[in-house]
């Protein structure tokens, strides 16, 4: 499969990396008000750190070549 730049796919990626970049910093706020506080202080900074290589996936137009790979794997004869 042959990579190509796509600027919609880079702006999507953009606001996905700084989404997850605002529940990065204020993963303490959104712990507090979303879910059970100090418990999930650990899952929320994960989460944000996912939305951010998802982001980067996205930006960087990946996300299909890695989709590409793995229906690959799973039909050969489908995707050619």
């Amino acid at each position: 499969m042959k990579w190509e730049f796509s600027l919609g796919w880079c702006i999507v990626g953009l606001l996905a990396m700084a989404a997850g970049g605002a529940i990065v910093v204020f993963y303490k706020q959104i712990a507090d008000g979303a879910f059970s506080g100090v418990n999930s202080y650990n899952k929320v900074k994960l989460g944000g750190l996912i939305t951010i290589g998802v982001g980067f996936l996205f930006f960087t137009n990946l996300h299909s070549s890695i989709l590409y790979f793995i229906m690959h794997m799973i039909a050969p004869d489908v995707f050619k």
